[in-house]
């Protein structure tokens, strides 16, 4: 299998807006310090390998070299609450990308992970300054299970979950058509736009969590993009929090 994330190799693969220009390393820091943030909507930077990959809350984003799809994808929103609300689009493009290639069905874990078989394979870190959204997204592609790193939320890859191993530059660029479609039509129509597809993923929901000092069962995603959790019989909304769950 010839598997690179090459620009020669994954530009033909490329249907529309997203992706161009598209800037590649084998190895960088971490591919949010990559990209330019003063390129055109759409710009993504990718790398093979991130030295200093890095997820929510001061974490760090592990994975062997060649191993995974570690990108950054350059946003310029309107105005507004956008950055939790991007995180969950860019799940949404994830989660249907992969479910498209495995043909399994995939989950959003509020805010930004993406499930599968009760797994994380992907998360999203949405980093804005300026005006300017720049997307981070890793997917663990041909991991196998002893090359995931022990963690709070137990890490899964897609080559864990059905055993195949996969050229990673179609599942990219799928991923970009797939993130360039529900980004316009979010940007258009805010979360209602995508809220079935959105909703009908939700991985929490039903959920008994803890999050911000208190706890109760998550009635789901809002359509504004906060999550919405049942504590003793009254709704509270979380914008942003660490949310621990019950297996």
């Amino acid at each position: 299998m010839i598997d690179s994330l090459a620009p020669e190799v994954v530009e033909p693969l490329l249907t529309g807006r997203f992706g161009h220009p598209y800037v590649y390393e084998e190895r960088c820091e971490s591919t949010q310090g990559l990209i330019d943030r003063s390129g055109p909507e759409g710009a993504v930077a990718v790398a093979d390998e991130q030295t200093g990959g890095r997820g929510r809350l001061g974490r760090t984003w592990e994975a062997p070299a060649g191993s995974s799809i570690l990108c950054s994808v350059l946003l310029r929103p309107p105005p507004g609450p956008e950055l939790p609300q991007l995180s969950l689009i860019g799940g949404l493009a994830v989660a249907e990308a992969v479910e498209e290639t495995l043909e399994l069905a995939t989950q959003i874990k509020w805010p930004n992970d993406v499930m599968l078989n009760r797994r994380k394979v992907a998360g999203v870190l949405a980093e804005g300054r300026d005006g300017v959204i720049v997307l981070g997204i890793g997917i663990n592609v041909n991991q196998k299970l002893s090359e995931l790193p022990d963690a709070r939320v137990a890490p899964g890859s897609l080559r864990v979950a059905d055993g195949v191993a996969r050229e990673r530059a179609p599942i990219l660029a799928l991923l970009l058509a797939r993130l360039e479609r529900e980004y316009d039509l979010w940007r258009e129509g805010g979360i209602d736009a995508v809220f079935d597809r959105l909703g009908a993923r939700d991985f929490l929901r039903g959920r008994h969590v803890s999050v911000d000092g208190f706890s109760g069962e998550v009635v789901g995603i809002t359509r504004s993009g906060e999550l919405a959790i049942d504590v003793d019989g009254k709704h509270r909304l979380v914008e942003a929090g660490e949310v621990t769950y019950e297996r």
